[in-house]
């Protein structure tokens, strides 16, 4: 089994920068990728953005160029930096393990507040 923390949310002002980490432990050498998805008040969760074991980062139309998907050397930690952040980032942000059974393994989840 994988476990999955989160940490780095907070409360910034809108414009600012946010950098959210996720590490996994566990069976790690099941892990094929890794991603963030969020949920804000009232929303679906919606995917943030996704990296897979090659490297390869898949991210969400509407977010490409704010926020940017990396790896550590570990390959068991991801990081999220999120740039120029607006009132409407404002979410709960997932980490999810996807392993080689195709079941995804999800975190308590992180809080961003971005303030207008």
């Amino acid at each position: 089994q994988v476990q999955v923390a989160e940490s780095g949310g907070g409360f910034v002002q809108s414009g600012g920068s946010l950098r959210l980490s996720c590490a996994a432990s566990g069976t790690i050498s099941t892990i094929t990728a890794m991603g963030w998805y969020r949920q804000a008040p009232g929303k679906e969760r919606e995917l943030v953005a996704i990296i897979d074991d090659n490297g390869s980062a898949s991210y969400a139309d509407s977010l490409k160029g704010r926020f940017t998907i990396s790896k550590h050397n570990t390959k068991t930690t991801v990081y999220l930096q999120m740039n120029d952040l607006k009132p409407e980032d404002t979410a709960v942000y997932y980490c999810v393990v996807a392993t080689t059974d195709d079941r995804g393994t999800w975190g308590q989840g992180t809080l961003v507040t971005v303030s207008s």
